[in-house]
C-alpha cells in the first residue's frame, strides 16, 4: 500500500474520481500546504491559510501505479490555471502534487515534462510539485461528499 496526495480544485470532485479507480483502497479529503495549524473549511475558504483542498489516496501498487494516478489527476482538472478551477478561485483551489517519496517527486516532474512536450494543454502547466506536509482531514460532511448525495460534479 502507498499514499498519494493531490490538489486539483474543489476536493469533492477529485475525490469522487479517485474513489472509482480500481486499486484505490480509500480516499480522504482535507487541507495541506498552509501555515495555519488545524484549519477549518471556513478558514481555508478565506484564502488566507495557504492550504490547498486535497485528496489523499491510499492505493494498492499491485493494482494501480502511481503513474496511472498521475494520469487520472491530469485528466481531472486544468493544470494551466493558477489558483483556479472553473468557477472556484483562490489558492485553496490550486493544482499541486504533494509527493510522499523521492520516486513520486521524480515521476510527477517527468509527467509534467511529458505533458508540456506533447503540448496537450497548449499553455504552461502551473502545477506545484512539493513535499507532503501535514494532512489536515476535512470535516466529516466533506468526506465522500458527492457519493453521499448521488451527485457527479463539484460546485462550492
Amino acid at each position: 500500500m502507498e499514499t498519494a496526495t493531490f490538489a486539483a480544485g474543489c476536493f469533492w470532485g477529485i475525490e469522487a474520481r479517485f474513489a472509482k479507480q480500481p486499486g484505490v483502497l480509500s480516499t480522504a479529503v482535507g487541507y495541506m500546504g498552509g501555515h495555519t495549524e488545524d484549519p477549518s473549511y471556513q478558514q481555508v475558504c478565506t484564502d488566507t491559510t495557504g492550504h490547498a483542498e486535497v485528496v489523499q489516496v491510499e492505493f494498492d501498487t499491485q493494482q494501480v501505479s502511481y503513474e496511472q494516478l498521475l494520469d487520472l489527476f491530469w485528466s481531472s482538472h486544468n493544470p494551466t490555471t493558477l489558483n483556479r478551477q472553473g468557477p472556484d478561485v483562490g489558492s485553496q483551489y490550486r493544482s499541486a502534487v504533494f509527493y510522499h517519496t523521492p520516486e513520486q517527486q521524480v515521476l510527477a516532474q517527468q509527467s509534467i515534462q511529458q505533458l508540456e512536450a506533447s503540448a496537450t494543454w497548449g499553455q504552461p502547466i502551473v502545477t506545484e510539485i512539493t513535499a507532503v506536509s501535514t494532512f489536515n482531514r476535512a470535516e466529516e460532511y466533506h468526506q465522500q461528499y458527492l457519493a453521499k448525495r448521488g451527485m457527479g460534479s463539484c460546485r462550492n
